[in-house]
C-alpha cells in the first residue's frame, strides 16, 4: 500500500464530523466510532491548532459537542508525545478554549457490549439504502415511536435485507440503536434521531 493510500485510511469521517479527522491509533478510531453512534453526541470536530498570545500552537485534538457542552476527547493510548514547551502551551490553549475532558482508557473503550455492537454497526456504514426504504423505516419509527429491532424488521415488507439498512441509517445519524444495554439482537431498541424528526 502506498503512502497516499495509507494516509487516506488514517482519516475518520462520519455523519457527525465536519471534516476528516486524523485517527492513526486504533483506540482513537474506536472512540470516534462510538461517539458517532452515541445519541448524546451532536458533532465531532478536529482542532489542528490555535493561537496563544499570537503564537500558533499545534493541538491535534478532537472536540465533542454534547447537549451539556464541548469536551476534549482524551484517548489515553492515543496521546501524542509532546516536549515540555509544547505541553505547557498546549495546556494553556486548551484552558483558553474552556473544554472539559472526557478521558478514555483502552479498558473503557473496549467495554462490552458497546465495543462489539458499535464495531458491528459501523461495518455497515457504506451500505447504500434506497430512498424509498429509508423513508419507510423512518416513517415507521416516527409513527410508532421507539420499538425493538425485530419488530421493526418484521413490520416492513421489502425485497431488501432490512438489517443492514437499519445499521447504515444508524451510521448516517438518522436513527439510534441501544448499543449499551445488551448485545445487538431483535430486542435492541431502535428510535428516530432528532435530526430525522425535523
Amino acid at each position: 500500500m502506498g503512502k497516499a493510500a495509507q494516509f487516506c485510511s488514517d482519516l475518520f469521517v462520519s455523519a457527525k464530523t465536519a471534516t476528516a479527522i486524523p485517527a492513526r491509533h486504533p483506540a482513537l478510531r474506536d472512540a470516534l466510532i462510538q461517539a458517532s453512534l452515541d445519541p448524546q453526541v451532536r458533532s465531532i470536530v478536529y482542532v489542528a491548532s490555535t493561537s496563544v498570545a499570537s503564537e500558533q500552537v499545534k493541538l491535534d485534538v478532537v472536540v465533542i459537542q454534547r447537549d451539556e457542552g464541548r469536551f476534549l476527547l482524551d484517548v489515553v493510548p492515543a496521546r501524542r508525545v509532546r516536549d515540555v514547551e509544547e505541553n505547557g502551551l498546549g495546556r494553556i490553549a486548551l484552558t483558553e478554549l474552556g473544554l472539559k475532558q472526557i478521558i478514555l482508557t483502552s479498558e473503557e473503550i473496549r467495554h462490552e457490549p458497546r465495543y462489539t455492537n458499535a464495531r458491528l454497526v459501523w461495518s455497515y456504514r457504506e451500505i447504500s439504502v434506497p430512498v424509498g426504504l429509508r423513508m419507510h423505516i423512518l416513517q415507521m419509527l416516527l409513527d410508532e415511536g421507539p420499538m425493538p429491532l425485530g419488530e421493526l424488521l418484521k413490520s416492513i415488507r421489502s425485497e431488501h435485507d432490512l438489517a443492514p439498512a437499519v445499521m447504515a441509517l444508524a451510521c448516517a445519524d438518522l436513527l439510534h440503536l441501544d448499543l449499551v444495554s445488551r448485545p445487538l439482537s431483535p430486542t435492541t431498541i431502535v428510535r428516530c434521531c432528532a435530526r430525522a424528526e425535523v
